[in-house]
């Protein structure tokens, strides 16, 4: 172990386990916006932040996706490349990676215990304790910056994008993939507002590449992109996606872009949305092809992006019965999952699953799924902030009489007994659904995939 790492308190955590349930603990703290704690580690640490080129990638939907497909073409291109992603599906070492594998939990706690003086020192100041969401940050930016030295990282915000404790940084690259009604109670109630927080990554002179559609939220990005100095790279208006075959677990598009086309690009992730998040990351790649000298042969572009991955989006975990999984916690989300399920999976009933969180948008994203199921079965999450069972059941209830939905209303809070209910409802034609909030999606793909509980959260 390097001397850096070296614990430097007697009383440091002597296991992983240890400094997990420390950084988790800090929990409590909840998400504070702003920047002066974040500022404060990295300046107590030496600034690794600046050493390192940093991919920012902001949106409502499609940040992990965009994220996946930038770090599986970069690592076929032979460049080291860091990938911190937000909340984790399995285990929270997932969301540091390095060549995508997790960070050693050695290492991780070596980073705990040089972290943990200085959060005691910022704790008792005015600026109050480092939240979970920050320490981990912190831990990320240590981890890149001191230990593992990537060619590139791969960034993505936790929440918004102007105040969130990630933009710390300065990239090379900032993507904001779209805009969409999430997190309303702390980035605003419209889309201007929600944009205007998104934009917050843009970096003056840094190129921006992005997808947001609607006009209003995409006049935000422009003006911001103009005032900032940077290029902007719009879909629809820099680079097109042609879609040329469509079929589960295969898409195949054409990237038209302002440097050059690229044909016959196939992904294995589905949905219609996969296809603008590729186009998203090719021409993030293009844009550091351009501005950076990046080496990006066609080759490891095709096979990098096919083999792109993503947990807990669209996922098939069972085969008999089928279970499919998806994040889908805001209306956005609830319409790309109600439109894959129109267009790329065939079956003859749907049966569906769903536990939120308490302060989403449940009315505007049930009103996607209903009128699609045969069955749906309501729980809640194993986690602090959701929704109980009988509340979102009774969401159900209104919108099902006000437009006259038929369809068989389970409501079981214990997330395991409404899984076994869900599972035996559904017959070797029909599909299972698990959808909602990713604590759940956690949960279920854990227990089906690993027989075993799982860390979540954030």
């Amino acid at each position: 172990m390097s001397e850096q790492l070296q614990p430097n308190e007697a009383n440091a955590f002597s296991t992983y386990e240890e400094a997990y349930r420390w950084i988790v603990g800090l929990v409590p703290f909840g998400v504070r916006p702003g920047m002066d704690r974040i500022l404060k580690l990295m300046e107590l640490t030496g600034h690794p932040e600046r050493r390192l080129k940093f991919i920012h990638v902001a949106g409502t939907n499609g940040k992990g996706s965009v994220c996946a497909y930038l770090t599986s073409v970069l690592l076929r291109c032979g460049y080291d490349v860091g990938t911190f992603t937000s909340p984790y599906i399995t285990k929270f070492t997932n969301r540091f990676q390095y060549n995508g594998a997790d960070i050693p939990e050695e290492t991780l706690l070596a980073l705990a215990n040089r972290l943990k003086p200085l959060v005691d020192d910022i704790a008792a100041t005015e600026l109050g304790s480092p939240t979970m969401f920050e320490v981990s940050t912190a831990l990320a930016i240590l981890y890149y910056g001191t230990v593992a030295f990537p060619d590139f990282v791969v960034w993505e915000t936790g929440l918004g994008g102007r105040l969130d404790v990630t933009n710390i940084v300065t990239p090379i690259v900032s993507v904001i993939t779209n805009v969409g009604h999430d997190h309303m109670d702390v980035l605003g109630d419209t889309l201007e507002a929600i944009a205007s927080e998104k934009a917050g990554i843009i970096k003056a002179g840094v190129p921006v590449v992005s997808a947001v559609s609607q006009p209003e939220a995409a006049a935000i990005i422009r003006e911001t992109a103009k005032a900032k100095n940077s290029t902007l790279y719009m879909m629809g208006e820099k680079f097109h996606e042609v879609t040329s075959q469509v079929r589960e677990n295969e898409q195949t598009f054409r990237f038209d872009g302002i440097f050059r086309s690229v044909d016959e690009l196939t992904i294995t992730l589905n949905g219609a949305h996969q296809r603008t998040n590729a186009a998203v990351a090719v021409m993030t790649l293009e844009v550091m092809r351009q501005y950076y000298a990046l080496i990006l042969e066609d080759e490891d572009l095709r096979e990098g992006l096919r083999s792109a991955a993503w947990p807990g989006r669209l996922e098939m975990i069972g085969d008999s019965p089928r279970v499919l999984i998806d994040g889908a916690h805001n209306p956005e989300g609830a319409q790309t999952l109600a439109a894959a399920l129109k267009d790329t999976y065939s079956y003859e009933r749907l049966h569906l699953m769903i536990g939120m969180l308490a302060n989403k948008n449940h009315r505007d994203a049930l009103r996607h799924i209903l009128p699609l199921v045969n069955t749906l079965v309501v729980t809640e999450a194993d986690f602090r902030k959701a929704l109980p069972a009988a509340d979102l059941a009774a969401v159900v209830q209104e919108l099902r009489e006000e437009a006259g939905y038929s369809f068989e209303l389970i409501v079981e809070p214990n997330w395991k007994l409404a899984l076994e209910r869900l599972q035996m409802s559904t017959s070797k034609a029909d599909l299972a659904v698990v959808t909602g909030t990713l604590y759940l999606i956690a949960d279920v793909r854990s227990q089906l995939l690993y027989n075993k509980d799982s860390e979540k959260g954030w």
